[in-house]
């Protein structure tokens, strides 16, 4: 008889950590980004489950540091995805706004969602019982989920050890640090021993964490500006992760061609996006999310490049339909 247990594994940028879950039913939560699905498949062989054993896929929401790897999963071993039954939508129709890819400039290659999920849904493993709950706030169908016997919690990316989730107010709305707050008041309701988060270590105390995410959501609220810092520092500090750094030169055409940095500039910042390129390039080095090496911006972040030729790919929603190896 499977014997229940719970492997977490910390990654590396440009993936998010992910979760196995070993029990009759395997469970695979998140995989990671795209160029690392090779390395995905290892991680998991390498505690003893093949990819075709996995009973499932479960992703807390649809960022590509958190589903790149489900096409090599379906299209290979054929494995079941589920999420949120709002981004289930987005996905299952190709939308242009689906993993937010085009407006973060973040490739993501085509899967479909089996398993639609909503709040207080259950996901059986076997010997325990997965409990769905909706948190909205870092995405709005960013989902959590809890196992009440040993009162482990998965949260995804709405908060970590040290950290919280970034806030799209373009694609997630305004009110999304309201939604994160009441999505922490929520969990914090729960009994909890432990959490696995999208990013960083275990989380050994989660109510300690959780407190100290509500009191930095309650600060962004005094001081909107933050929020949009934040998110700034976090999206360009990812792209230059899968870009593996950017020269002076190409740095101001590169961010002048991102949705993501058009907006902030223009709505965040009152700011003509020429303007905003060396305001935001001098803030990255002055924070420590990048530094310069002969002349190319790299973030300070540990991270595994991914290889030129899968981005060079570049693979968005958009093209899903259209794609030869569409699932």
């Amino acid at each position: 008889m499977n014997k229940f247990s719970i492997i977490f594994f910390e990654r590396k940028f440009p993936s998010a950590n992910m979760i196995l879950v070993k029990d009759r039913f395997s469970i695979l939560i998140d995989t990671g980004f795209g160029s690392d699905a090779k390395g995905t498949e290892q991680l998991i062989k390498e505690v003893g489950v093949l990819p075709e054993e996995l009973h499932l896929i479960v992703n807390t929401h649809y960022h590509s540091d958190h589903v790149g790897g489900n096409c090599h999963f379906q299209k290979n071993y054929d494995v079941t995805i589920a999420a949120h039954k709002w981004e289930a939508d987005l996905i299952n129709s190709c939308d242009s706004e689906a993993c937010s890819s085009e407006w973060l400039d973040q490739p993501v290659e085509p899967y479909r969602v089996d398993i639609k999920l909503s709040d207080n849904d259950e996901i059986i493993t076997g010997n325990r019982t997965l409990k769905v709950l909706h948190t909205p706030g870092h995405t709005l169908g960013h989902i959590s989920l809890y196992e009440p016997e040993e009162k482990i919690l998965i949260c995804g990316d709405l908060f970590q050890k040290n950290d919280i989730g970034w806030i799209n107010i373009f694609r997630e709305g305004v009110a999304s640090v309201q939604r994160s707050m009441e999505s922490l008041d929520r969990l914090s309701t729960l009994p909890m021993q432990k959490a696995y988060s999208g990013h960083g270590p275990l989380i050994e105390n989660p109510i300690a964490s959780l407190d100290a995410a509500r009191q930095r959501f309650e600060k962004w609220l005094s001081t909107p500006e933050k929020i949009s810092w934040h998110a700034c520092k976090r999206i360009f500090a990812y792209a230059l992760i899968i870009q593996n750094g950017l020269v002076k030169e190409e740095a101001s055409n590169y961010l002048l061609k991102c949705g993501w940095f058009q907006d902030f500039a223009r709505y965040s910042f009152q700011l003509q996006p020429e303007e905003f390129v060396k305001i935001l390039l001098d803030e990255m080095v002055r924070s420590g999310a990048a530094s310069w090496h002969n002349n190319r911006l790299i973030a300070t972040t540990p991270y595994l490049a991914p290889q030129r030729e899968w981005m060079n790919k570049n693979i968005k929603p958009k093209d899903w339909k259209s794609h030869d190896y569409i699932v």
